[in-house]
């Protein structure tokens, strides 16, 4: 049975860490991708990286479903953007920054590249939401979060709004 895990919340170091590519794909993959997308949903989310619950390997979750029922799991996950690409706004928001949304500008066109739970590799062009959020998740495997791409005045006052949040709790 899926256990929920704990979500590191900005302004936490360990969200600052690069993950590891995963090398061994057995049943504790498989277990953390099942426990990972249990946090996901319970927290209400689309998609959740590792490296949020504390994890530093190249795993991502995702479920952009309405009806969340379309799991969708990536193994050291990786994009190039296409030539023709636009970028494209979209509001996002972080489950390790919550209550933060913000628009952010990326590349509407990419190819992503990834394995499955058994190493399998596949290769695709996400449309829409799915490109967003890839990109989303894979900022975070490689140490980069959403509050990067907003000035240093904003990412300040949210800093301190989520610092002043956890000493209240």
């Amino acid at each position: 049975m899926a256990k929920k895990l704990k979500i590191l919340i900005f302004p936490d170091p360990r969200l600052r860490k690069v993950a590891n590519k995963v090398v061994k794909f057995d049943k504790s993959l498989q277990n953390l991708a099942n426990d990972m997308l249990a946090t996901m949903y319970d927290a209400n989310g689309i998609g959740l990286a590792a490296t949020q619950v504390d994890y530093h390997i190249r795993l991502v979750v995702m479920d952009i479903s309405e009806e969340k029922n379309d799991p969708k799991i990536f193994v050291n996950p990786a994009y190039k953007v296409l030539d023709d690409y636009k970028l494209f706004e979209f509001e996002e928001g972080c489950l390790s920054i919550p209550g933060f949304n913000e628009i952010i500008s990326r590349p509407d066109k990419i190819e992503l590249i990834w394995q499955d739970l058994s190493g399998k590799e596949h290769k695709d062009c996400p449309e829409g939401l799915l490109t967003v959020c890839i990109q989303h998740e894979i900022d975070h495997l490689d140490g980069k979060l959403m509050v990067d791409y907003v000035s240093s005045l904003k990412r300040d006052r949210v800093r301190k709004k989520l610092l002043k949040d956890f000493k209240r709790k």
